[in-house]
């Protein structure tokens, strides 16, 4: 459990809480008539929250401590591979004073979600995860009509200007792409678009700081990059770099291995890099979720926005450069839910975060973020 994800936590549910007076709705006129016209916000009774391994404990602050300020009942299903930390929180939930049955963490694989899901007593569903899944659950969720909200994975594009700070830039990249959570994170900047003028500069910058990265045991306060998940990731993720040899998507730079000696019974990946890489490429569309990146080059803003753009994903993109103007400009033309500029992604309570296309459908953080677990009625009163 990372210490930066607890305090995260922290952060929506002191944010949160202080949303659970404040539901208020709002009275608007109505045209031609003296009718009261009311629109309230009421909870939908039951939410079911779907956390992901790789965060639960963000997902407890984002989605359950939302839900809760919205006046639901959570039943909570962690991932079966990361359980521990929402049944500890449940039993937290208890200890605080919380009535018994208003949270409820359910720990189980697949047939607990989908159980889940069908629920007719389950008025929404929020689901973190990936694609795969996400389209599971939509289809089980259809058969009722339950509505879902979604937030899924990303390819997200980190477009580094020549005008860029290059070393805040290629630390950024860093540490947003294959070195922070071993890239097991939905804002991996797994696509770096890098402007052609500064592209072999840029490239000795990263791949030092690759370099220096410290692998080994997470609870090492030295260790920056720890292991991914299971066999069966490391097996995907080393199945997704010999295809892109051999299919010639860019240039292996550095890594594409498991790591041995020491780290040989881990599930330890050597953080890997593509270079000029084909954006066409599977390699560049699908994301792998684990310590690759693509490098591709670009020549001017167009180039780099219709590259950024070139992916079924929008949930993040980043940008790199020190005019202001261009940021701003850029930024409005990605197909991104959220835009980081000269900065790494960083979730706060007060903005809302969620994708575009593939990348989902709901928001989390913020007014939005309550909004997802309240319905909207209308109440008119006829008046003489």
């Amino acid at each position: 459990m990372s210490p930066g994800h607890v305090a995260l936590a922290e952060e929506f549910i002191r944010y949160y809480a202080g949303y659970i007076d404040k539901a208020h709705g709002a009275s608007t006129p109505v045209s031609g008539k003296f009718d009261v016209n009311l629109i309230e916000r009421e909870p939908y009774g039951v939410v079911g929250v779907i956390a992901p391994w790789n965060g639960p404990l963000v997902v407890i602050g984002l989605a359950v401590a939302a839900a809760l300020a919205a006046g639901n009942a959570v039943v909570l299903k962690p991932s079966q591979f990361a359980p521990f930390t929402p049944l500890r929180f449940g039993q937290l939930f208890l200890a605080a004073g919380l009535p018994a049955g208003l949270v409820n963490v359910l720990p189980s694989g697949p047939a607990g979600g989908d159980a889940l899901v069908q629920h007719p007593g389950v008025g929404k569903i929020h689901f973190t995860g990936g694609g795969h899944t996400a389209r599971t659950v939509l289809a089980t969720a259809a058969r009722s009509l339950t509505p879902v909200a979604t937030e899924l994975g990303g390819k997200s594009a980190n477009i580094v200007f020549a005008d860029a700070d290059l070393g805040p830039a290629a630390r950024l990249a860093a540490f947003q792409g294959p070195l922070g959570q071993a890239g097991q994170s939905c804002a991996c900047g797994s696509r770096i678009l890098v402007q052609d003028s500064i592209f072999d500069a840029f490239m000795a910058e990263f791949l030092a700081v690759i370099a220096s990265a410290v692998i080994g045991d997470p609870f090492d306060p030295q260790v920056l990059v720890g292991p991914v998940i299971s066999q069966a990731a490391v097996d995907r993720i080393l199945h997704t770099i010999d295809r892109a040899v051999a299919d010639g998507a860019g240039e292996l730079v550095t890594g594409g291995h498991r790591i041995g000696g020491d780290l040989a019974d881990g599930y330890y990946l050597e953080p890997t890099v593509f270079a000029d890489v084909d954006n066409r490429s599977p390699l560049a569309q699908i994301e792998t979720f684990g310590p690759v990146v693509s490098v591709l080059r670009f020549i001017d803003e167009e180039h780099a926005i219709a590259l950024a753009n070139d992916t079924d994903y929008g949930l993040n993109a980043y940008i790199q450069t020190r005019d202001l103007v261009r940021a701003h400009s850029i930024a409005r033309r990605l197909t991104a839910g959220s835009i980081w500029i000269n900065r790494n992604s960083d979730l706060s309570p007060q903005s809302p975060y969620g994708g575009y296309k593939h990348s989902g459908t709901g928001r989390a953080g913020g007014l939005e973020g309550l909004h997802e677990f309240q319905q909207v009625k209308n109440i008119r009163i006829a008046m003489p």
